[in-house]
């Protein structure tokens, strides 16, 4: 099954996602880290994430490239043991890793937050340009949106996340954080079409719904090699992750996207959890290490 396909610039497209959605190597690898290694253990042979890297599309200079530049980033590091260099999950990798699964596996849940929004107001100086893109990718993967460079909103109450993240980045004396309820504010739509482009997320989910759908039968499942369990489930995950990046769960009166999201979320569950086993034993199997050296 051919679950990739490579493009001329390094990237790598999805099928069933429109052409403009590239994969970068540095996001597949943290796919990675997040499904098969963290969940048991912290560390991974150097020249296995290299091996799967390449079977999901990339060439062995762009895989190398791509974890050198997790290491820069303080998202992974190098341990040598021997001659046989492996890569660590590092403490900060681990908490954003823990973030994300929070996010990604409730994408769908009923919230019980009562309505409440959440506003956040920052004036971090522009010369902190690490901390405020870090500041920006963490909210747009909580479902803010932006209002205005430095005002952020979210119809959920994230206030406990928000103030984690702004003592993470030291940067809690340049904002003001406060919740709302906005039911009766006038121009909320209006709000909602500046903070956020919902255009093509409904297509988006039925696009994922229909690619993944017919998998969800144990014949197809039974048809998969380990191989190809792996693929397919690597894809599911890392598809279905960016989902939170460009779904805020607004309100249905805002934005009618619950049904297509449900069946999404359904199909995600069921696949990540009916190819578990065989997925785990082809990425075990590709970073053992030692079976490889002998």
């Amino acid at each position: 099954m051919s679950a990739l396909r490579s493009v001329g610039t390094g990237a790598v497209t999805y099928g069933g996602l429109p052409s403009s959605e590239q994969v970068q190597p540095q996001e597949l690898a943290i796919t990675l880290l997040g499904t098969y290694v963290r969940p048991f253990g912290d560390r991974v042979w150097s020249g296995g994430l290299v091996v799967l890297l390449g079977e999901l599309g990339f060439s062995e200079g762009a895989a190398r490239v791509a974890l050198t530049r997790l290491v820069r980033r303080g998202l992974i590091e190098r341990i040598r043991d021997g001659r046989l260099v492996h890569y660590r999950v590092t403490e900060r990798a681990e908490r954003l890793l823990a973030e994300g699964d929070v996010r990604i596996f409730s994408l769908g849940d009923p919230r019980d937050d009562d309505g409440t929004w959440t506003v956040l107001w920052h004036q971090i100086p522009e010369d902190r340009r690490l901390e405020l893109t870090r500041l920006a990718r963490r909210l747009r993967f909580l479902g803010f949106g932006s209002v205005q460079g430095s005002v952020w909103v979210s119809p959920h109450d994230h206030s406990a996340e928000v103030v984690r993240l702004l003592a993470e980045l030291r940067v809690s004396d340049h904002a003001t954080l406060f919740t709302a309820h906005p039911d009766a504010v006038v121009g909320l739509p209006a709000l909602v079409s500046r903070a956020w482009d919902l255009s093509g997320l409904v297509e988006r989910y039925e696009a994922f719904v229909a690619d993944f759908e017919p998998l969800c039968h144990r014949r197809a499942l039974a048809s998969l090699s380990d191989q190809d369990a792996f693929l397919t489930r690597t894809r599911v995950v890392h598809q279905f992750r960016g989902f939170p990046m460009v779904d805020p769960e607004l309100p249905e009166r805002l934005a009618p996207v619950s049904v297509p999201r449900s069946r999404a979320a359904r199909v995600f569950h069921e696949l990540y959890a009916s190819l578990a086993d065989a997925s785990q034993r082809h990425f075990d199997a590709v970073t053992d290490a030692y079976a490889a050296a002998s």
